[in-house]
């Protein structure tokens, strides 16, 4: 086939290419010129989907490279890799038309009873970190349950921080979400996530750190399983959430953090409470508490009318037991009193003054006095002795 040799810079050629064609021709010039040939590299995000087919990427030092091992080929080819391990593939070269990527088309898999240097890396940053005690379940903190601020260390560009907004607004509007943008794959990701992390401690008032980005394969996850990305993942001075991946990944970072989220919208979710479930908790605490304060006011006002009724009794009580004594004390001065000696016919002399006269001496000649009866008293004069 003839390809032109220059480029028109002024307008398009008249023979112009769908995209169809362009897969399709690339197709069979792969196809046609590369033979089957053998390919060793460590076998990466190895993954069996409901149709029987299993794809993984091969990878080595510097590149990978796509693999479909088809339903079909699998009972001669040989069960799927674990991720980690290296092997040697027996391949044909070939183009998915429908996304225009190039693959291979795997027809054999045999062990090398290595394991790639990548997994190596991985299990020599997860002993460090072992040995150095991050994994410890003593040194997770709790998560605050009313977070006023959480910090997000991701991609200001990725899905992961939009999820993280969205379910924030919903569950707690008046929360902040400070982002604190780093790459998340790719090269200078590792630097950038730890600068970042170490950026939250110079963050004021932040309750949460938040670390996440989506789904990817296995090396697009990679910088979360480094030692600088894990270790200034533990010196956040926060309660710290990792959320990488899909749910069933797992990273070092999901066990040097504080919770572990199965996706970044569960971290959002695990990092703010529900302002409705807030709501409904207090009114039903309001509820209750309402009904008690009724129920001791009725109990209190009840025993107040009983201590009335007890007071009234006994109070009356010590009235009458006074009204008895004042009355007999009343009978006993009436007894005695000179009154009564009067109303038998006695009178008793006094002077002007009011002294008793009780002698004869006491009487001169001429002088008033006056006779006390007992209805009165009746004036007198002394005329002799």
């Amino acid at each position: 086939m003839a390809f032109p040799h220059q480029l028109d810079l002024i307008s398009p050629a008249d023979d112009v290419w769908s995209v169809t064609r362009l897969t399709t021709t690339i197709k069979r010039m792969v196809e046609g010129e590369l033979p089957a040939l053998w390919v060793r590299g460590e076998v990466t995000g190895c993954k069996v989907y409901p149709s029987g087919h299993c794809y993984f990427s091969l990878r080595d030092t510097m590149c990978q490279v796509r693999c479909c091992l088809w339903k079909r080929d699998m009972p001669r080819a040989g069960k799927p890799p674990a991720d980690g391990t290296e092997v040697y593939v027996l391949a044909r070269p070939g183009i998915y038309e429908v996304k225009g990527e190039f693959q291979l088309n795997i027809v054999r898999i045999l062990p090398t009873s290595a394991v790639g240097r990548g997994q190596q890396e991985l299990e020599r940053v997860k002993a460090l970190l072992h040995q150095d005690g991050l994994f410890d379940p003593a040194r997770k903190r709790r998560l605050p349950e009313f977070a006023a601020a959480i910090a997000v260390v991701t991609s200001a560009a990725g899905a992961a921080l939009r999820d993280v907004i969205t379910v924030a607004r919903r569950r707690w509007p008046s929360a902040r979400v400070l982002v604190v943008n780093a790459r998340v794959q790719g090269d200078g990701a590792v630097e950038a996530l730890a600068r970042a992390l170490g950026l939250v401690n110079r963050l004021p008032q932040v309750d949460v750190c938040i670390l996440g980005r989506g789904g990817g394969d296995r090396e697009d996850l990679a910088a979360f399983n480094t030692e600088p990305v894990c270790r200034a993942l533990a010196a956040v001075r926060v309660p710290t959430i990792s959320a990488v991946g899909h749910e069933t990944d797992i990273s070092l970072t999901d066990l040097v953090a504080d919770v572990r989220a199965p996706t970044p919208s569960a971290a959002a979710e695990l990092a703010l409470p529900d302002h409705r479930e807030v709501r409904r908790a207090l009114d039903d605490v309001a509820a209750r508490l309402a009904g008690a304060l009724g129920s001791r006011a009725r109990l209190g006002l009840e025993r107040a009318e009983r201590a009335g009724d007890r007071l009234a009794g006994a109070m009356e009580a010590v009235l009458d037991r006074h009204r008895h004594q004042v009355g007999r004390l009343t009978a006993q001065l009436d007894a005695l009193s000179p009154l009564r000696v009067l109303q038998r016919g006695y009178a008793v002399p006094t002077t002007p003054e009011g002294r008793v006269l009780k002698r004869v001496a006491e009487f001169r000649p001429g002088a008033p006095f006056s006779l006390r009866v007992a209805d009165g008293r009746v004036a007198a004069r002394v005329e002799s002795e």
